[in-house]
């Protein structure tokens, strides 16, 4: 399970610089293609990923009193992904019909999952926009989802927006989108990307008061020294 103080650290750092994290260890497909919150006041999102996957709708089996059964897979997940944890659900890119809508997020919203994404689209997207919940999607899709989406099973490895997700893998969105984390990776991961995103505040202090990147942006030895020593004065009381 994810440690608080690694959910933490993870909360404070940008997408951005954990897709670096992860190149420097060979990972270059970790960021959700054509996957944008959609609200991004909400706030930061980290959870690990408790995954839905839809297949392609069929006229027979997907009608709305589908939604009568309990174990329907898609609402099923609504009522069984843990707290903590994000709901990712592999809609194959289609934003033609709805992934889910508001009355679904608020209810994941107050069972306290941290998030949902999908790399098709939400409808209600007005309210969803209002909801102090991390929602991301490819775009808004009012049609119902049975249109175009059949809720196959639960908790299996999945792709969405590109990426591979399997169960468990730590999902971090933020303004720009959103990454997923191998979870044997999580933590060394989220030690580093602090560590970086510490030295590239103390950079950019450095570049708005005229200084040149070369030496500074990457890091040379002596400019390691320099932000040292910049670390010690602020840490000092």
């Amino acid at each position: 399970m994810l440690g608080e103080a690694c959910r933490e650290t993870l909360e404070g750092v940008s997408t951005a610089t954990l897709t670096t994290c992860l190149f420097k260890r060979g990972f270059r497909n970790c960021f959700l293609q054509n996957v944008h919150p959609v609200n991004p006041a909400a706030g930061p999102m980290v959870g690990e990923a408790y995954t839905l996957r839809f297949i392609p709708a069929r006229e027979d089996i997907d009608v709305l009193d589908a939604y009568r059964d309990p174990d329907h897979p898609q609402r099923f997940a609504v009522e069984h992904c843990p707290p903590g944890r994000v709901l990712v659900i592999d809609s194959r890119g289609d934003a033609r019909a709805a992934s889910a809508g508001d009355i679904l997020l608020t209810r994941l919203m107050v069972r306290g999952v941290a998030g949902i994404v999908t790399d098709g689209g939400f409808r209600d997207t007005p309210e969803i926009a209002r909801l102090p919940f991390p929602a991301y999607h490819q775009r808004p899709s009012a049609p119902t989802g049975p249109i175009l989406h059949h809720a196959a099973d639960v908790q299996q490895p999945i792709g969405c927006g590109g990426v591979a997700v399997y169960p468990g893998d730590v999902i971090v969105g933020d303004g720009e989108g959103v990454v997923v984390l191998p979870r044997h990776l999580a933590e060394e991961i989220a030690e580093e990307a602090a560590e970086m995103t510490l030295y590239e505040e103390w950079v950019g202090q450095q570049v708005r008061g005229g200084r040149a990147l070369p030496g500074l942006y990457p890091a040379s030895e002596e400019s390691r020294r320099q932000f040292e020593a910049w670390r010690k004065a602020r840490e000092r009381p």
